[in-house]
């Protein structure tokens, strides 16, 4: 059996100087193990950007195999991470910490390389051979030293457009409910920023009171004991801040409830289409519940008024992170926002005639979100059950239907 490194080199990126590092966005990425998605992919949400001049040798082409070189989580989670440079109008720099893969040997695919580093085997592999404690590290050395059995070119080729036909119909999707979503928030602001239906000014049956002015109850969640194992189970999601990112409605969660962990939480259930907002910790992130569910206690939720639109209500709480942020803080950096302080925000309350009318326009919008989400979650899952067995050629791909 051969190793990465009869095939591939790896190149140490630059260590662009802190003092030009920002958030503005000038078009020019400084790459950082951030920009991986979880498992492998390029990611371009919360990017870092640089401001100085930068030495054209360390600029990134579109197509360009990168991985994470370090970790910061302690558990090395992302360490190791594929990903290929997107073809976009912006700059991407080399930061230090990423590697720049360069597939040398002509027996192998570059696509199919990419692919087999998202693969669980060589994750983990990397995983255990990394160094450090409080940040991870992995190096050259030690991906190039990672074991690989290749097939014949032809055949990395198919493997690769198989899983690419795949991601590239996630990567639609994703595409469609963000412009779903960002509809959703024109009309939002249309209509309750605005006032654009109603002359430009707010229209006198509304009035300015609080979050809990909106909702038929506010719910703090809470974790059932970790150490009744019988509490656990498959039956009801238990959402938790890392559930919530970069999610509409939270239809997948790293842990779920037993009926017997559920029901040892008396009032916990939260109704479908629910708002969550975490307010420990990350604050101000939000979804919507897409079947019944539980939460913990870093999470508020609102279940909306029957005279209320859950829609208005995950709208307008969108809205809320640097207020729940600066009124949760306290003067420290780590935010704490109880229920009693989340309920008694200040929100605008339009008549329920209007939240109605409101939530006929939205409502399909949110509907397509959601069974959007349930295709990403079925193709993620096809793709990620796909990947081991046709690297290890236990699928045929000849009998592979995409």
């Amino acid at each position: 059996m051969a190793i990465l490194g009869d095939y591939i080199r790896i190149k140490h990126g630059f260590a662009f100087k802190g003092d030009y590092i920002t958030t503005e966005d000038n078009g020019v990425v400084l790459v950082t193990p951030g920009n991986f998605e979880i498992g492998g992919g390029f990611k371009e949400k919360k990017c870092k950007f640089f401001s100085a001049e930068y030495p054209v040798d360390y600029v990134l082409h579109a197509g360009d195999l990168i991985v994470t070189m370090t970790d910061l989580s302690k558990q090395g989670d992302t360490l190791g991470f594929s990903a290929l440079v997107p073809n976009s109008n912006r700059t991407y720099l080399h930061n230090q910490r990423i590697g720049l893969v360069d597939v040398f040997n002509p027996e192998a695919d570059k696509d199919y390389i990419y692919w087999f580093m998202r693969t669980p085997y060589y994750q983990k592999t990397i995983v255990a051979t990394a160094s450090g404690s409080t940040v991870k590290h992995t190096s050259p050395l030690r991906i190039c030293d990672v074991k690989i059995e290749l097939p014949p070119l032809d055949e990395q080729k198919k493997i690769s457009s198989i899983l690419r036909s795949i991601d590239d119909k996630i990567e639609n999707n994703q595409k469609i409910n963000d412009n779903l979503q960002q509809q959703a928030q024109a009309l939002y602001q249309s209509w309750f920023v605005d006032y654009t239906p109603f002359g430009g000014i707010m229209p006198d049956a509304w009035h300015m009171g609080t979050l809990s002015d909106l909702a038929d109850t506010i719910i703090c969640g809470k974790t059932p004991s970790t150490k009744r194992s019988d509490y656990y189970g498959n039956e009801v999601p238990f959402i938790t801040i890392p559930d919530m990112h970069n999610q509409i409605y939270a239809i997948s969660t790293e842990r779920s409830l037993s009926t017997v962990g559920a029901s040892s939480q008396s009032g916990k259930t939260l109704p479908r289409n629910s708002i969550c907002v975490s307010c420990i910790g990350t604050a101000g992130l939000v979804c919507l519940v897409a079947e019944p569910s539980q939460t913990n206690q870093q999470i508020n939720s609102i279940v909306p008024s029957p005279t209320a639109s859950p829609y208005y209500i995950y709208l307008l709480a969108t809205t809320l992170s640097d207020k729940i942020q600066n009124l949760g803080s306290g003067g420290s950096t780590i935010c704490n926002l109880n229920k009693g302080q989340f309920s008694a925000i200040e929100a605008l309350v339009p008549s329920e005639k209007s939240m109605q009318e409101f939530d006929e326009i939205v409502n399909p919008l949110f509907e397509s979100i959601h069974i959007n989400q349930i295709e990403k979650l079925r193709l993620v899952e096809l793709r990620d059950t796909l990947l081991p067995n046709l690297m290890s050629g236990e699928i045929d791909i000849e009998d592979i239907q995409i």
